[in-house]
């Protein structure tokens, strides 16, 4: 009688010609999956970057080579176009709107997670793998009425349909900040090989096995662009707009509305007058387009003076920068925020945070690497949902994204209004 053999599941690696990548496609061989190799073509053009040459180029020449290396195929697939359309023109349409986009979470929520995973799984595939600092477990369902009961089991190996996602085991490279956006039914067909290791392992291991890319250097710049210029890359689609710099005081800035408050209406506009005239303002140079600042910023502000100045404000119908000197002005401080977009990955049943009006505490994060603060949220209407912060956050921006969790396990998120 001939030994019963089990089929091989069958996993397609995103290979970006990184170590993360190439790491995690060594690791799934080991597993003992059949591995298949992704390079995506995203961006080609070389306007706008701090070297004028290709990266893309650069990028699938390493990752032919550890392709190579490993003996596995490798397919390039060409986005170029989809990423022109749903990750660069949501950039500078929302750099046009006075918000700040983040176009990393753009890119996978539009290329990785939903071009890439559905190419995978129309093509025969079992899972899609990524070199993401992140974990996926499998939730206690004994538990599922319990906000953040969940058992984390972590690995390789295949996942049940109650998989949810946990924070990396390297909490300074953890990247579910930048993932929030994958579905619940995808999770099961989605591993992240080096999610429990830390950053320095997988630098290790990759130069143990003599990986043909094991010393080559960290990704940095915009995803899939790489290093650019800000100005000069926002000028291609963007024209100067001059207007002027305003320096205010931190307590003249007292009762003016943040952009969140104005749209909510909570401030009367007789106490809105009657604080304005008290504000104190300074003209103290040009800025050449209000889409070059975010809230927060320091850099960039060239006027000279007495600096450093901080970005409180940016009046778009009247093309003003407001400034300030002081690096803890109220003004840069928010206490209660809205989202939109909300994309929850945990079971909404166990959450229950659709109920309108009900307040869940959480753990949330506003810009990747930065604090977990806690929180509270509720849903306000059809898809907006009101954060209030337990103490109020400094240089929270108008497009990024806040991203909310439970412990270690990441449940979700939305953009902030």
């Amino acid at each position: 009688m001939k030994k019963h053999l089990t089929k091989k599941k069958k996993v397609l690696i995103a290979l970006s010609g990184g170590i993360d990548s190439a790491v995690s496609a060594y690791l799934l061989i080991k597993q003992g999956y059949q591995v298949e190799a992704a390079f995506m073509k995203n961006w080609s053009s070389t306007a706008g970057l701090l070297k004028n040459e290709c990266p893309w180029l650069i990028d699938r020449q390493d990752a032919l080579r550890v392709a190579a290396f490993l003996r596995i195929p490798l397919h390039t697939l060409d986005f170029e176009k989809q990423y022109q359309n749903r990750v660069m023109k949501y950039f500078f349409d929302e750099y046009r709107k006075g918000r700040t986009p983040n176009p990393d979470v753009m890119c996978n929520k539009e290329i990785k997670f939903k071009l890439l995973y559905n190419w995978a799984m129309k093509n025969g595939f079992d899972y899609l793998a990524t070199g993401h600092y992140a974990r996926i477990g499998k939730s206690d369902e004994s538990e599922n009425r319990k906000i953040g009961r969940s058992v984390p089991i972590y690995g390789l190996q295949p996942i049940n349909r109650h998989a949810t996602l946990f924070r990396s085991a390297d909490e300074f490279k953890d990247q579910t900040y930048f993932i929030y956006n994958i579905k619940p039914n995808q999770l099961p067909h989605i591993l992240f090989p080096i999610g429990g290791m830390k950053k320095s392992a997988v630098r290790l291991l990759a130069r143990k096995l003599k990986l043909p890319n094991a010393e080559k250097k960290e990704s940095m710049g915009l995803c899939f662009v790489g290093k650019i210029r800000l100005k000069d890359f926002l000028e291609q689609k963007l024209k100067p707009k001059p207007g002027p710099i305003v320096l205010s005081s931190p307590v003249s800035l007292r009762g003016v509305p943040s952009a969140s408050e104005g749209r909510r209406g909570n401030l009367s506009k007789d106490k809105i007058a009657s604080d304005a005239l008290a504000m104190t303002e300074k003209n103290i140079g040009t800025h050449q387009g209000l889409y070059n600042f975010t809230i927060g910023q320091r850099q960039g502000i060239q006027v000279g003076g007495s600096g450093p100045y901080y970005v409180v404000k940016k009046d778009l119908k009247n093309n003003t920068l407001y400034v300030t000197n002081d690096a803890n002005d109220k003004a840069l401080m928010m206490k209660e925020i809205q989202i939109h977009s909300v994309n929850w990955i945990a079971p909404l049943g166990r959450l229950r945070i659709k109920d309108k009006g009900l307040r869940i505490n959480l753990l949330g994060r506003f810009r990747h690497q930065g604090e977990l603060v806690p929180l509270t949220i509720k849903k306000i209407a059809a898809d907006n949902y009101q954060v209030t912060f337990k103490q109020p956050q400094k240089a929270v921006a108008s497009g990024q994204s806040l991203v909310l969790y439970n412990k270690t396990q990441c449940l979700g998120g939305g953009i902030i209004a």
